[in-house]
């Protein structure tokens, strides 16, 4: 299973012909770094909650139109596609197999932002060894603690290096691949990923360095 990061938390999942893409959101798009055209094979789309960081409307207009492409999420963002024209499959818990990805669906709260309403959102288990918490660190993610790879935020308006670190260490991965810092300048994002990375690596847990847009890992 092939995971290429495309900024931020847009990521791409490959396995066996197969392509499923989570949460293009504005962050990939808003600089001409990554196109649309890039995901003209992707068969679903996984949009774990509406904040623009995480859906860009017209990007993913422009990636539907390609192909035929399952849109998946919950019925917040459901109805906000449906008034762009879009349809959403409403999947909002338990299993889902879609193919060679069978996925498991967590209802989880977003961490506190300042003067919002936290906005309905969805985890993600893929095949058994990929958690992508979405925004969270809630704890009824624990669960799935030592699960061979983590998508970790590791910066956010709501996020401290300690708080990212002691979720980190309660979920145990074997392996962690970093998201949510499409916020940052290319030099900070080194900066970030040499701090945290011997960090973790100190305990035990790989540290993937995805830093520019199409970077990617394979797991067997």
């Amino acid at each position: 299973m092939r995971i290429t990061k495309y900024i931020h938390s847009c990521l791409l999942f490959e396995l066996d012909g197969q392509q499923i893409l989570f949460d293009p959101g504005k962050f990939s798009f808003i600089e001409g770094l990554v196109h649309p055209e890039v995901f003209k094979d992707v068969s679903v789309i996984i949009i774990t909650h509406n904040h623009p960081d995480h859906l860009d409307v017209a990007a993913l207009q422009k990636i539907v139109a390609l192909r035929q492409v399952i849109i998946i999420s919950n019925r917040e963002v459901a109805t906000e596609l449906k008034a762009h024209g879009l349809t959403v499959q409403i999947h909002e818990e338990g299993r889902l197999d879609l193919g060679v990805f069978q996925l498991l669906a967590l209802p989880v709260q977003h961490e506190a932002i300042l003067d919002s309403p936290l906005p309905q959102m969805t985890a993600w288990l893929v095949n058994g060894k990929v958690l992508n918490p979405a925004d969270s660190f809630a704890n009824n993610l624990l669960p799935f603690a030592g699960v061979e790879m983590l998508l970790l935020p590791v910066t956010a308006p709501f996020l401290t290096e300690l708080v990212v670190a002691d979720f980190a260490l309660k979920m145990r991965p074997r392996q962690i691949l970093p998201v949510h810092d499409g916020y940052l300048k290319p030099f900070f994002i080194q900066q970030r990923y040499e701090n945290y990375g011997p960090y973790f690596e100190k305990h035990g847990i790989v540290f993937h360095r995805l830093a520019e847009p199409g970077d990617a890992i394979t797991l067997p």
